[in-house]
């Protein structure tokens, strides 16, 4: 969607396009920009901040988890809550995907910290390569973030550490467990800079949206010399139609939004859960997002609430594209409403989507249920915004 900068703005909300030359409906303008503000600060802003958080955490875990390799000291109860902390981080990311466009896109911050699959036979290369391994444990975050292809960091590089898995058919087959507390030098060294990257990555997503981070955050980016991207997008958002804003009109704020949860119900009936349903081809087969924790159906529901978010805000009271869609068309918002609830239950009635997925007709039941909420989104919803 092509953005414009707005140069004249006229009383009472109506807003002209210097290109278009033509009237905006100023009631709806009115209308959809009480939806913004909180969908800035109370579902995004929010979300990337406590994934933040959640990263910063996982980072003192795997510090203190390569000192314990160091002075080969028992680390299980550690392994157990950087689990418990990458599970979490994990949600609030999965949780985000309905709003990829901006920062997450623009900065290749997604495919930084989620590309799958892994390339666990180059990860293991690296692992007993003495030259890079020291590289890594002198630069850290920095040389991951910097030298490392996308297949070899981010969430599933930091997944296969912290999991179990075993080699099945020349595949590393995830079992979901707790990786023991056996890790090499090595091993530790690298989930250590891979967390470090990640929750980088994080924080400057918070401070792209927020335009603020904390003390502790700015710090951790100033200690690896990164200087936070000034994208102000949250600000961007609120202010459209104001000279410096990327949007002229909070109908394009809006349309935008829906734009990026259809794109992220696309993703996940089409790809996600559709390439393993198929298993036409090896590649196919292996496209599962996350086969180490064996989380994958947390993934694809955590994607849907991300659209159930969006489209219906997360603070009690706030007003959202919901409610906006319900006064022009009651009737909409409930068939939205049910088909997000829909998919949701739908793909939670897999079970073990990793080992089952092609040919499962509860996959297929899930991948329709998908489609029906991006249908309605993209046939009707995105219409009646437009109007």
């Amino acid at each position: 969607m092509q953005k414009k900068i707005l140069f004249v703005a006229l009383a009472a909300l109506t807003l002209v396009a210097c290109d278009k030359k033509t009237e905006v409906n100023s009631d709806k303008e009115a209308a959809l920009q009480q939806a913004v503000t909180p969908y800035v600060h109370h579902t995004v802003v929010a979300t990337y901040s406590a994934m933040a958080d959640a990263g910063m955490v996982l980072l003192e875990q795997t510090n203190a988890i390569l000192e314990k390799v160091e002075k080969s000291e028992d680390y299980t109860d550690l392994m157990k809550s950087a689990d418990a902390s990458w599970r979490l981080m994990r949600k609030y990311w999965e949780q985000s995907e309905a709003f990829l466009f901006g920062p997450a896109g623009a900065h290749n911050i997604d495919p930084h910290i989620d590309s799958w699959p892994l390339d666990f036979n180059e990860m293991n290369t690296l692992l007993h390569d003495p030259v890079r391994m020291a590289l890594i444990e002198e630069e850290g975050g920095s040389y991951v973030g910097d030298k490392l292809g996308y297949a070899l960091k981010g969430f599933h590089a930091c997944e296969y550490l912290l999991f179990e898995s075993e080699m099945q058919g020349g595949r590393a087959v995830g079992t979901g467990k707790p990786h023991a507390a056996n890790l090499t030098h090595a091993e530790a060294v690298y989930l250590n800079a891979i967390v470090e990257d990640l929750t980088q990555q994080a924080i400057l997503l918070e401070y792209s949206w927020a335009g603020e981070i904390s003390e502790a955050k700015m710090a951790l980016l100033e200690e690896a010399e990164i200087e936070p991207y000034e994208d102000h997008y949250g600000e961007q958002m609120i202010n459209a139609g104001k000279a410096g804003s990327i949007y002229v009109t909070y109908q394009e704020v809006a349309e935008e939004i829906v734009a990026g949860a259809i794109d992220i119900a696309g993703e996940v009936a089409d790809l996600k859960m559709g390439n393993p349903y198929i298993s036409s081809t090896p590649e196919q087969r292996d496209y599962i997002e996350s086969p180490y924790s064996c989380t994958s159906t947390i993934d694809f529901a955590d994607n849907i609430r991300s659209i159930q978010h969006a489209y219906c805000g997360v603070q009690a009271g706030d007003y959202s594209i919901s409610n906006y869609i319900y006064r022009q068309d009651a009737e909409l918002d409930a068939k939205v409403r049910k088909a997000i609830e829909d998919a949701i239950a739908a793909i939670e009635a897999i079970e073990d989507f990793e080992n089952t997925a092609q040919g499962n007709p509860k996959v297929k039941a899930a991948i329709d249920q998908v489609q029906a909420l991006e249908e309605v989104l993209d046939k009707e919803v995105l219409p009646l915004l437009s109007k």
